[in-house]
């Protein structure tokens, strides 16, 4: 097989304290017994303080139909995470990479382990960003991968997060509750009010 489509299909193995010992196939390591692997989730945020969120399409193999954050996935071996990022974001949502230049990772150790209804395990180490993208962002979700999407203020988010965390994927439930309710206030530029101090 060609070593570079190879490389496509494998995910970054770790060890408990975070290093690489090796890698494994994508589709196959997700499992009842799924090793600690590295990943990573993005949330994007618009000017107005607004985040995508998702829906897993139907078809996914763990929590199909659940709302989760704007993106996630794995990056490849020797494949920088930013990278990985902005390539995912593509093949997943149809976004420009040069949308996440200005990418931000605000969560660089968060990890979590979390057991889907099938038994299907998620673990891993899991780096999250957030990029503030422009306004009207242009998207082309995958329907493979994405059944919904809505841009929603952060805040309102973090609160439904808290009330009802079942309705969301446990990595954005674990994420929120990290995040906080003034991500958004937090990441975004100042913008000027015109008045005097």
């Amino acid at each position: 097989m060609d070593p570079l489509l190879l490389a496509e299909d494998e995910v970054v193995l770790l060890d408990e304290a975070g290093a690489p010992i090796g890698t494994a196939p994508r589709l196959a390591v997700h499992d009842t017994d799924t090793p600690l692997h590295l990943a990573f989730s993005v949330h994007l945020l618009d000017p107005e303080g607004r985040t995508l969120v998702t829906r897993r399409a139907l078809s996914k193999t763990t929590w199909p139909g659940v709302w989760t954050n704007s993106c996630c996935g794995h990056p490849r071996p020797g494949e920088a995470v930013a990278d990985a990022v902005r390539r995912r974001a593509g093949e997943e949502l149809g976004v420009d990479p040069t949308a996440l230049d200005d990418l931000e990772v605000v969560l660089p150790d968060f990890r979590y382990r979390a057991v889907d209804a099938g038994g299907v395990v998620e673990h891993e180490v899991c780096p999250v960003h957030v990029a503030v993208v422009p306004a009207g962002l242009a998207l082309a979700p995958d329907p493979a991968e994405v059944a919904e999407h809505a841009w929603v203020p952060w805040a309102d988010l973090h609160g439904a997060v808290t009330r009802t965390p079942m309705a969301f994927s446990p990595w954005l439930a674990l994420q929120a509750g990290e995040l906080g309710p003034e991500l958004a206030t937090r990441v975004l530029p100042s913008t000027p009010t015109g008045g005097t101090t």
